[in-house]
């Protein structure tokens, strides 16, 4: 057994515990290192570019485990962050013990620990992507009164060489099943993998997406969350991330999050649901529709939308995605159940829902919701966000929107009830998202007091986002590669595994 193979012995550790993982303490953690004879730690940490970097420890007795655990370790900042400096460059590392799972891929018995970054000083690093969506996060509660709270829907691609076997239609894959499906058998053990890490996973399926080309066969799959906090639901999301890439290898096929991996088919989205939560209660939900609340969140997004494609689309290939008809967003709008706008309020239950008793005649139970499921869907970001600092970004808009005079308004405005691709009377007169990296920093340039009110985004960091997107020199990339489809296969391919 190799390190990328699955261990169908993985252990869910709250069930060990009789905990759940927020309450896991230290001494939590030395406990499941005894009871499971855990040889190996693992140290994960999200770097700059948004993929997670690796630690590899041997637990060498009780007082080196309590050391690591307690002080965590020293790494080399400018390696891992290209705003740090080579003259000032140690950080520390030091493990959030919430985030502990057994790892499901090593014959070693090891267990893996996201990090948070620490400065030589012994504070936070402020630039440090969790502590900036820590930041954030805190801020919006403190002002508000109330938690963000958010899912992902993850889309990727398994790439494998094609098969003769069952092919199914072009762009015709949606929610398809096995054998149509090669790899659901794939998408499922990630799903066990991730869930026993502690992802509160929703449900998964095939996507739209199945495309031949050439010797290659692509098919879309997607992975959704339930609601969590927005530390947790970025954690996951990265988590999720290397999962899928580490079963993907064991499979020996590619998984690549890209948002375009063929032109004119089905770019890779990912979506992020949110709803504000106070005392147990969704308060975005009102009398037959959104509360004021919830329209205030809308326009928050809205109104921050142009630069939050700066940590949620960050590579060229970002904007071939945003393209009209692609059930990908290009204009600044919202509206209920609607795939063709920027924001979505998609369907939700009742809170007492009798369908049940439908479908089965004879049953007669009834059902009470714990909380109401309604969420609003901001659909522009893809793969390629640093999801931290996306979801940061979110809570910054969301807290603009509850606290500004002008968010009500801006709602009422941007509101779109058709289809907006069939409606060009209605989509011309609409505000349109950036299309280019090169656009994107501009935006965020424009916007960039909001992220910076209140310290939740250093300076440094803003200024380092706004270079790496006008690095890529992309200003009207996709009419510069209309119809060179050799080029466009070069960028996609330069970009298939970032982050």
């Amino acid at each position: 057994m190799s390190d990328d193979t699955i261990n169908p012995e993985t252990t869910n550790l709250e069930d060990i515990l009789n905990k759940p993982r927020k309450d896991f303490t230290k001494d939590d953690i030395v406990k499941i290192v005894d009871k499971l004879g855990i040889c190996m730690l693992n140290f994960r940490y999200v770097g700059g570019d948004g993929r997670l970097k690796t630690l590899n420890f041997v637990i060498q007795g009780k007082k080196h485990l309590d050391r690591i655990l307690t002080l965590g370790e020293r790494v080399d900042g400018s390696s891992l962050f290209k705003f740090v400096d080579a003259g000032m460059s140690d950080l520390y590392v030091v493990p959030r013990y919430r985030t502990a799972f057994v790892n499901p891929f090593s014959k070693i018995p090891t267990l893996d620990l996201l990090c948070s970054y620490f400065s030589p000083d012994g504070s936070p690093f402020d630039p440090a992507p969790e502590y900036v969506l820590k930041k954030a996060d805190e801020r919006l509660k403190e002002k508000t009164g109330m938690a963000l709270e958010a899912l992902g829907e993850l889309e990727f691609y398994i790439i494998a060489p094609k098969s003769n076997l069952y092919p199914e239609e072009v762009q015709r894959g949606y929610h398809t099943s096995y054998p149509f499906s090669k790899f659901e058998g794939l998408r499922k053990e990630a799903m066990l993998a991730i869930s026993m890490a502690g992802g509160r996973i929703k449900y998964g399926h095939s996507e739209v997406g199945f495309v031949r080309y050439g010797d290659l066969e692509f098919e879309q799959n997607e992975i959704e969350f339930l609601p969590m906090s927005l530390e947790e639901a970025a954690d996951y999301i990265v988590l999720a991330r290397w999962m899928l890439r580490a079963i993907g290898h064991r499979y020996g096929v590619n998984i690549t999050f890209a948002p375009k991996v063929l032109v004119g088919h089905a770019g890779s989205g990912l979506h992020i649901h949110s709803r504000l939560v106070k005392d147990g209660v969704n308060m975005i939900v009102g009398h037959k529709g959104l509360s004021k609340i919830g329209l205030k969140l809308i326009g928050g997004y809205l109104k921050l939308a142009p630069s939050l494609t700066a940590f949620g689309n960050t590579i060229p290939i970002s904007y071939l995605r945003l393209v009209p008809h692609q059930e990908a967003p290009t204009a600044i709008c919202w509206g209920y159940r609607n795939r063709s706008a920027l924001v979505r309020v998609p369907l939700a239950w009742d809170t007492t829902s009798a369908m049940h008793r439908i479908a089965n005649p004879n049953e007669k139970s009834t059902y009470q919701l714990e909380i109401h499921p309604q969420t609003v869907e901001f659909r522009a970001p893809d793969g390629s966000a640093n999801v931290h600092l996306l979801l940061a970004g979110m809570a910054v808009a969301a807290l603009n929107g509850l606290t500004s005079s002008d968010s009500l308004e801006l709602a009422e405005k941007l509101f779109v009830d058709s289809n907006i691709f069939r409606d060009p009377e209605t989509y011309k007169d609409l505000p349109s998202l950036p299309s280019s990296c090169w656009e994107s920093a501009e935006k965020l340039q424009e916007q960039r007091k909001f992220y910076e009110e209140g310290g939740v985004f250093p300076p440094e960091l803003i200024d380092w986002t706004i270079s790496k997107l006008k690095g890529y020199e992309d200003i009207d990339l996709s009419e510069r590669l209309y119809r060179k489809d050799r080029e466009i296969e070069k960028l996609v391919m330069q970009f298939l595994h970032h982050p």
